[in-house]
């Protein structure tokens, strides 16, 4: 038996697909605001959630519930006319997206789906993730990791997707050390520094006489990858004739060396990367659309910095342990002021720009034994600066003026909710935990007796640690 949220703000809705849930023998719990299926999740663990993505009060309800321990599947909904909501919702881990309006049944097949790929991997062992240097546990971040475990798991060729400085070379060696070829060699090619005249022969190598120069035989950079892991990095830089050449080796995983009569296999594995939109450039015939569709087969998309700030203190600690030891004084505290202050920077290079600033940092510390913002570079403090002293903008229109305004509760009523529901389960727990002990009961609470009985009676939990 499953346990399934269903997160709706329409109680006929909710409750319908509640009944279809239990008529299927799951356990189906509802809430009609955000706050109340926060209160929910914390305390006790679901396998999947019907989120509406229009929940009140549950602006980033989603990136919260992938943040748990044990995420739950999510089925989200949002308008139809908001594709751009569920577009982000499967990036940040939705199982699936449905545009609504739709009916409970509808949304009843996906959950279906998701239950039942989650018990088939209930069933299966645990794998451990070899993620080093790979810092932080933010909602985005956990979404390209459980993407990364399932390229390792197979052999399918990984595109990987993000700006300048989010680490995609990390990523593709992770794929590669988490991989059965872990063993064999990872082979890095910068396709930014293929000089034209030579990328032929660099990566697919050259027979000896094959040009001036060419003394003696040589294996390119694919030959080299043969029965490991093959990394274009920036692929998108890759020249065009090349990418012909390149998109028969994908489908053969064989080639002609420069100046050979023979063909050659090279039985690789591709993680490709690319901090440029090549779908954009296939449209504009600057990548070749064939090669793009191969290298699309399965995409990861790292988040930039600036969309995963609560990893920052995470990176700055890893960081500091991983280097500080090469400063003066040895390994280096961090002021909260400090974090605070690189939470304030937008991060236009990522972590990369990260690391450069803690070195420099760290090189003005000397023999101090904690870092303040006074270290940090100049040029950084002064944008900092800048722009604590701008005004506050004012926030645009929503184009909603003049339109009538959706009813709302009054606050006091979402908060009544939310606290009946994080009493209940505070007194089930305790309930349980103390065994029916009531003196024990009032000790851990703090509550006098005729409180605790009060406040039992009230959410009917019984002395033995039932609920109701």
């Amino acid at each position: 038996m499953a346990r399934v949220l269903i997160a709706n703000g329409n109680e006929q809705w909710r409750t319908d697909l509640a009944g279809a849930v239990r008529d299927e023998g799951h356990q189906a719990d509802m809430a009609g605001d955000g706050t109340v299926a926060l209160a929910l999740t914390r305390g006790q663990a679901y396998d999947a959630v019907c989120l509406d993505l229009d929940l009140p009060g549950g602006e980033d309800l989603l990136l919260r519930l992938r943040a748990l321990p044990d995420p739950p599947e999510i089925i989200a909904l949002a308008p139809e006319s908001d594709p751009t909501s569920l577009e982000d919702a499967l990036r940040n881990g939705a199982w699936e997206c449905l545009g609504t309006p739709c009916t409970p049944q509808l949304a009843l097949a996906p959950l279906r789906r998701a239950l039942r790929s989650r018990a088939r991997r209930a069933d299966l062992e645990p794998r451990i993730l070899q993620r080093e240097n790979l810092v932080g546990e933010s909602p985005r971040l956990r979404v390209c990791l459980d993407r990364l475990a399932q390229a390792a798991a197979c052999e399918v060729d990984v595109l990987i997707r993000g700006e300048t400085g989010t680490g995609k070379e990390l990523f593709a060696r992770a794929i590669h050390e988490n991989s059965r070829r872990r063993q064999e060699p990872f082979v890095v090619v910068d396709c930014t520094a293929l000089p034209a005249t030579l990328a032929e022969s660099i990566l697919f190598g050259h027979a000896r006489g094959a040009f001036t120069g060419a003394d003696t035989a040589r294996d390119g950079l694919v030959r080299e990858a043969h029965g490991g892991t093959l990394f274009l990095d920036e692929v998108g830089e890759l020249p065009l004739d090349m990418q012909a050449k390149f998109l028969r080796v994908l489908q053969e995983r064989r080639f002609r060396p420069v100046g050979s009569g023979r063909e050659v296999e090279s039985r690789f594995r591709l993680v490709a990367a690319t901090n440029r939109d090549i779908a954009a450039m296939a449209e504009q015939r600057a990548f070749r659309t064939d090669l793009m569709f191969r290298l699309r087969a399965f995409v990861i998309e790292l988040p930039p910095l600036r969309e995963r700030k609560d990893d920052i203190k995470d990176l700055v600690h890893h960081y500091l342990a991983r280097t500080g030891g090469r400063f003066q004084g040895g390994i280096k505290g961090v002021s909260p002021d400090f974090v605070q202050a690189l939470w304030r920077h937008d991060w236009p290079g990522n972590v990369r720009e990260l690391f450069q600033v803690l070195e420099t940092s760290l090189a003005s510390a000397q023999a101090e034994p904690t870092l303040y913002p006074q270290h940090l570079p100049v040029d950084l403090r002064v944008k900092l600066v800048r722009e604590a002293a701008r005004p506050a903008a004012v926030p645009p229109s929503d184009g909603r003026e003049g339109m009538p305004m959706p009813e709302l509760q009054p606050w006091r009523e979402y908060r009544d909710k939310a606290m009946d529901v994080i009493e209940r389960l505070y007194f089930r727990d305790l309930a349980a935990h103390c065994r029916g002990d009531m003196i024990q009961a009032c000790q851990m609470s703090g509550l006098k007796p005729a409180r605790l009985y009060q406040l039992l009676k009230k959410h009917s939990v019984g002395r033995s640690g039932g609920g109701g």
